[in-house]
């Protein structure tokens, strides 16, 4: 094992090498310097010590170290999808879809077409990708090192740090909203501190109780969510509004609102097999696909289109508007239920706040993850060591930023999105075409080893030309892109997404044809 791994001060002995190779039916995958449950409190260092503290609580030891084949024992299928159901049942997808109207300009026609046909598109990635950690049992992260290399992989995970806590940040001042919305005299920074504190309790125990959190999470929200939708449609407020532009001004709104599908909907790649690695190794992967496809398109088809309708009604209903005015997607969504129902009405709109929670898991588990594999220093630090520093971390933005910088974080974090379409260009682009679509072109257990890992380079520079595609491309508040001009009316259209995939795409095939024949590797 490389000394990266020897970082946890594990002693050789106990880093048992799985010698027998495995059969994907028609694939082999050898399961070597894979790390035993027992090798994380062996011995009496600092990093044992705590190993062992966390274990008579039942916490998760393990961090970015495979998982042996053995040990890969979660039987559980339904929970492939739950987990994927629950973080999307929740009021920030609700608010993706509310923005077609207000935002984008966008009738309930069109922006229904665009939320299915790019939700479709979007979760493809998170879908793939997950059907790895069951054969290779490593965490996305780490599986990206066959990518982007060992030290390459580092830039990676430095903004999927930026993104996990930025979004986390995010959500948890959307998820105060909520509670302020139904009492005013509850401060921002009380709701954004029972929110986390939740969230912060379940990741620290690890994989188990967040799979067993997401299992259930879902229900009363789903419940509430239908309240919604019969209680609107009811209503006589919605509106089916056929498309309001045409021509370039039309194209520019569904280019525009379909990078924020996408981006919401894509975001979770950078986790995929994080949530899957303790699945059997026998685990068929179009199982696994299916699951997850399942648990992404129905919830997030689900609540972005009833986001979509139920914004309609601000189309003719001042009441409405004023509601979205004065509190955003927590007014709008009082406006449906607080009248009619009164008390109740506002118990749903604080379980919706209390949603976030399941958003929220999956960013602060694998950020940790995240954060081990910057340097051998990090992975010192036991994950759920990194969990607690990351709640503190976004605590310290989200409390200061209720007030002060939503807005601008929640552009900061909209920018940094461009990253996975980037991440995903090189990856696909590596595995069908240099590695032909086989996993027995991968050797999974050499992934702690940097010279038998690719150098990086091609997917280092590879990662600065999509950059420069997304800057040509994006059209935000504050700029827009050459080509975005182009691509609409008077605010252009965002194709920054596109343009980040193509150029990362394009350079990554000839600089990693350069970069084998260079290295050999």
């Amino acid at each position: 094992m490389s000394s990266s791994t020897s970082s946890h001060e594990l002693d050789s002995a106990h880093r048992e090498k799985a010698i027998v190779d495995v059969n994907y039916d028609i694939e082999y995958v050898n399961d070597g310097n894979a790390v035993r449950s027992s090798a994380f409190t062996h011995g009496e260092s600092v990093f044992a010590k705590l190993q062992r503290f966390a274990g008579k609580f039942g916490m998760e030891q393990r961090g970015i170290e495979r998982v042996p084949n053995d040990e890969r024992t979660d039987s559980s299928l339904v929970q492939v999808g739950t987990l994927w159901f629950a973080a999307n049942m929740v009021v920030s997808s609700f608010a993706i879809g509310a923005l077609a109207l207000p935002v984008f300009s966008l009738g309930f026609v069109d922006a229904a077409l665009t939320i299915i046909f790019i939700n479709l598109l979007g979760i493809l990635p998170v879908c793939f990708f997950s059907t790895f950690g069951p054969k290779f049992g490593l965490r996305q992260m780490v599986l990206s090192r066959f990518y982007f290399g060992y030290y390459g992989v580092k830039l990676v995970a430095f903004f999927n740090v930026l993104a996990c806590i930025g979004w986390a940040s995010v959500n948890v001042i959307v998820g105060a909203q909520f509670f302020h919305a139904v009492n005013q005299d509850v401060p921002g920074w009380a709701g954004i501190l029972v929110i986390s504190i939740a969230t912060l309790i379940i990741c620290t125990f690890g994989y188990r109780i967040v799979h067993v959190y997401e299992k259930w999470a879902w229900i009363p929200i789903f419940i509430i969510f239908m309240i919604v939708l019969g209680t609107f449609a009811h209503s006589g407020d919605f509106d089916s509004l056929l498309p309001l532009n045409s021509g370039p001004a039309e194209a520019g709104g569904v280019l525009s609102f379909a990078a924020s599908v996408f981006g919401f909907a894509t975001g979770w790649t950078s986790f995929a097999a994080d949530y899957t690695v303790y699945q059997p190794v026998t685990r068929s992967r179009k199982t696994i696909f299916t699951w997850t496809f399942l648990g992404l398109f129905v919830s997030l088809c689900f609540t972005e289109l009833l986001g979509a309708a139920v914004a309609t009604a601000m189309a003719n209903n001042q009441a409405y508007s004023d509601s979205y005015n004065d509190a955003h997607i927590g007014g709008l969504l009082a406006q449906v239920l607080v009248p009619r129902y009164g008390r109740f009405g506002e118990f749903c709109i604080v379980l919706l706040g209390l949603s976030i929670i399941g958003n929220n898991c999956p960013n602060l588990y694998s950020v940790a993850l995240s954060l081990q594999l910057l340097s051998e220093k990090t992975s010192r630090v036991p994950r759920f060591v990194w969990t607690f520093v990351c709640t503190a971390v976004y605590l310290a933005i989200a409390i200061p930023g209720y007030d002060n910088f939503e807005s601008t974080l929640e552009s900061f974090m909209l920018i940094i999105g461009y990253w996975l379409a980037i991440y995903e260009g090189i990856s696909l682009t590596e595995h069908f075409v240099f590695r032909r679509n086989s996993l027995a072109r991968y050797a999974p257990e050499t992934y702690c080893e940097p010279t038998r890992l690719p150098p990086g380079f091609a997917a280092v520079g590879a990662f600065c030309l999509g950059i420069a595609g997304a800057v040509l491309g994006m059209s935000q508040q504050w700029y827009t892109g050459p080509v975005g001009k182009l691509c609409g009316a008077a605010f252009g259209g965002d194709v920054g997404f596109e343009l980040a995939f193509g150029f990362a795409a394009v350079s990554y095939l000839g600089f990693r044809a350069a970069e084998k024949a260079a290295f050999k590797r």
